[in-house]
């Protein structure tokens, strides 16, 4: 029998995934869809804003399947931070989409701590200025890529990116903003001043609405090609992390979430948008409203497991996670004193650093 439910769908690093859940909470069908990234060259990380799309569309299609006979009535989005889709005025992407995870701005992050400094970002984005954060892709493209920079109409994150696919309609949400150094954290606006530092223009930044907002609607076309009724509401969603926390219930001070993906975090809910004096850790907007949180980034978790499966294939066939897992466990604790730095692409939190590299 036909079922009312919600569709999930979180753009990721390694994949993008859907899940088909019940109004009551129960999760009726969960699928996904690989993502390669490429590497131009070293430090760089990209992935073409086409391949998430289309991954939606094969994902989606998979979870309905398999959700015997779930009709969607909403849909909610959620997706990486910070990565970089330029548009231009005719809502095609003018680059392949730089990545969190991408460090090729080094000189722009220091540009913008030198020229802005640390106390006023504190004041007037709330975060420090590192390779990761959106803006400084922004810089190194009107730097280095000059004509590219010049079609840029909109300048959208990921998550927002397939929601303009589904709707047609250009949109963020705070969670999402906040991670692009050119949001006000404490005011949920973007920050006049930060564009104007930065000789940015304001035009090309999209509508914020609230994360349970409806953004949106599926477009007729869309909407067959996914296998959900036309005019299906999609809200503005959230960050990741932030939609992992609110998933896991951890949105009022005193809780706390640990995640590993591509990346790990540790994300700590707060009534308040504090941040810390050293600019060490990162200060964003939760999914709920009026409520922050603080956050701590290891950006090397799951893709440091991932890099020593493949090292350690040398060509044949590659073990399974869990092999790798339960070979590991057989390890006592401490490793008998080998000891390895994660540091693949560089780190966030505590050292921001994006020259540091792994080592055992």
């Amino acid at each position: 029998m036909p079922q009312d439910a919600f569709l999930g769908i979180d753009v990721g690093t390694s994949s993008v995934k859907a899940v088909i859940v019940s109004p009551e909470g129960h999760v009726l069908a969960v699928d996904s869809s690989p993502l390669r990234v490429n590497v131009p060259a070293p430090g760089w990380s990209e992935q073409r804003p086409e391949d998430w799309w289309t991954a939606t569309l094969d994902a989606v299609r998979k979870a309905l399947h398999n959700s015997y006979g779930a009709v969607v009535r909403g849909i909610g989005l959620s997706g990486q931070m910070h990565s970089l889709v330029a548009l231009d005025a005719s809502g095609e992407p003018v680059r392949p989409a730089i990545l969190w995870n991408d460090v090729r701005t080094s000189e722009q992050a220091a540009y913008i701590r030198e020229q802005i400094g640390n106390d006023r970002l504190r004041d007037l984005c709330s975060n420090p200025a590192l390779e990761g954060f959106t803006a400084t892709k922004l810089l190194w493209m009107r730097e280095h890529e000059p004509e590219s920079f010049s079609k840029i109409a909109t300048a959208l994150l990921p998550k927002d990116y397939v929601r303009f696919r589904m709707t047609g309609v250009l949109a963020t949400e705070p969670s999402d903003a906040a991670a692009t150094l050119l949001f006000d954290v404490r005011k949920s606006a973007w920050s006049d001043e930060m564009l104007r530092l930065l000789s940015l223009d304001s035009s090309i930044l999209p509508p914020v609405v609230g994360s349970a907002e409806i953004a949106g609607r599926v477009t007729g076309i869309v909407a067959d090609e996914l296998g959900v009724p036309d005019g299906t509401p999609v809200v503005g969603g959230g960050a990741d992390n932030a939609c992992a926390a609110a998933g896991a219930g951890v949105v009022r001070p005193g809780q706390l979430l640990i995640s590993a993906g591509t990346s790990g975090t540790v994300v700590a809910p707060m009534s308040e948008a504090l941040v810390d004096p050293g600019m060490r850790i990162h200060s964003m907007n939760h999914v709920e409203r009026d409520t922050w949180y603080l956050m701590g980034v290891v950006l090397s978790a799951g893709a440091a497991l991932a890099w020593w499966r493949e090292a350690v294939s040398s060509g044949a066939e590659q073990p399974t996670f869990s092999e790798l897992v339960s070979e590991a466990d057989t390890v006592s604790p401490g490793s008998d004193g080998l000891t390895f730095l994660p540091y693949l692409t560089g780190e966030r939190t505590p050292h921001a650093d994006a020259n540091a590299r792994g080592t055992f």
